[in-house]
């Protein structure tokens, strides 16, 4: 029932041009604030945050420690959170599942599929995606989440370049209907700087789903990427 979601994204957080973090900690900040703004709030749709044993590497911590009534602590049952998150978004609740890139895409992509199906409004944000998880080992590295996801018609791929759009597209995909995914890595880098020095993706940047974003400008090449690969781009 997307008609039924009112959602009070509040005022974006800016990251500043000395500060190094990842996205995962901007997707938990913001999801904090999206509960302090909305969770038991009249008028507000209600927030539900599933999780599954991973808290400190998902950055959901703050939202459950001040929403517990909202957070759903699932434990190390991947198929059955996807499931449950994915009926829970058809009722008018904003249902956010976090979970690692392999657990969240790869383990359960028949339920995403259903979920698709069933047209529900699920954001699933996974973490450590690509070859970004090197003390995790190779087991945990999610190389294919992007092809995955893409299958279903259903479903809107968001790969964030740094904290500063991730807050924002955490934001925006709150007040949206329909299924999200949001890919975030775990290593920690500078935010994305303009040529003046001054954070891009801060201040009055507002994001939009599928606009493209001119990091430098140029005649001779041109460098298409998303997420982490940003920064390497910039360098380059």
């Amino acid at each position: 029932h997307p008609e039924k979601i009112k959602i009070d994204s509040g005022q974006p957080r800016s990251y500043g041009p000395d500060e190094i973090t990842d996205n995962r900690s901007a997707f938990g900040q913001a999801l904090k604030d999206l509960g302090q703004l909305n969770s038991s709030r009249p008028g507000r749709s209600p927030l539900a945050v599933l999780d599954c044993d991973l808290v400190g590497s998902v950055k959901t911590q703050k939202f459950a420690q001040d929403h517990p009534d909202h957070f759903f602590q699932a434990g190390i049952q991947e198929h059955n959170t996807a499931t449950v998150a994915g009926a829970l978004s058809t009722q008018g609740i904003v249902t956010f599942f976090a979970d690692f890139g392999v657990f969240g895409v790869d383990e359960t992509y028949n339920q995403h599929r259903l979920n698709d199906l069933n047209q529900t409004n699920l954001k699933l944000v996974c973490t450590h995606n690509g070859i970004d998880v090197g003390q995790d080992g190779k087991t945990h590295q999610c190389i294919d989440y992007v092809g995955i996801i893409n299958n279903l018609y259903g479903y809107k791929i968001i790969i964030p370049a740094d904290p500063n759009q991730t807050d924002r597209v955490i934001r925006y995909i709150a007040s949206q209907p329909g299924n999200f995914f949001v890919g975030v890595g775990r290593s920690k880098f500078r935010v994305i700087l303009k040529e003046d020095g001054s954070p891009f993706f801060a201040g009055d940047y507002q994001f939009r789903y599928g606009k493209a974003e001119v990091i430098r400008e140029g005649n001779q090449a041109a460098i298409i990427t998303t997420g982490s690969m940003v920064h390497r781009a910039v360098q380059a």
